[in-house]
């Protein structure tokens, strides 16, 4: 009995260090050296300072920038550390109110814009971290960010179509816009 005992502490022992320690290590250098933007975060740098990261969300709610999809991480918006979804089904009536009050947000934000809401724009991601919105919800507020940077729509669509990107490889997904990308392209022009 003593023997099996020994032999499975010996065991625990052996694959906690084979998969708690080495086999993390080892994946962690391979990514640092292969990948290495994608394994610190995809950390957008300025200056010394990290300002962001392509893959989390964050808010904006200055009329000159382009707004992301709202989050579910409420009170904070975009709070990487609870990322959750709401878990608010389509008939649940705080997701119609939910979804009312954003839409008439972005109304009084662009009140001469009459063009159709993208669902994008007023329903949360998964995570409640999604940093990308469709092009549909960058169309939908050009005329805005235009406006308040003094731009013409023409520039604006533009900048978009530049930070636009793909399906990947061609086939999967969807295109997508990336906020902060958009954003500080709009801001070093």
């Amino acid at each position: 009995m003593g023997k099996l005992i020994r032999s499975a502490i010996v065991m625990l022992l052996l694959m906690t260090v084979i998969t708690g320690v080495a086999y993390p290590l080892a994946v962690t250098g391979v990514a640092q050296v292969l990948f290495p933007s994608q394994a610190n975060g995809s950390l957008i740098v300025r200056d010394g300072q990290p300002i962001g990261s392509t893959l989390i969300g964050q808010s904006f709610d200055d009329p000159k920038y382009f707004w992301g999809r709202p989050s579910a991480t409420t009170p904070q918006a975009n709070n990487s550390a609870s990322s959750n979804g709401s878990n608010q089904g389509p008939t649940n009536p705080a997701l119609t109110d939910a979804v009312k009050q954003r839409i008439d947000a972005l109304r009084a934000a662009d009140p001469g814009n009459t063009a159709t809401v993208p669902v994008d724009l007023v329903t949360a991601s998964a995570s409640g971290l999604d940093p990308e919105i469709s092009p549909a919800a960058a169309d939908y507020q050009v005329a805005r960010v235009a406006k308040a940077r003094g731009m013409s729509a023409s520039q604006v669509k533009a900048m978009v179509a530049m930070a636009t990107t793909g399906r990947q490889f061609g086939m999967l997904g969807e295109p997508r816009v990336n906020v902060l990308k958009l954003n500080l392209a709009l801001d070093g022009r």
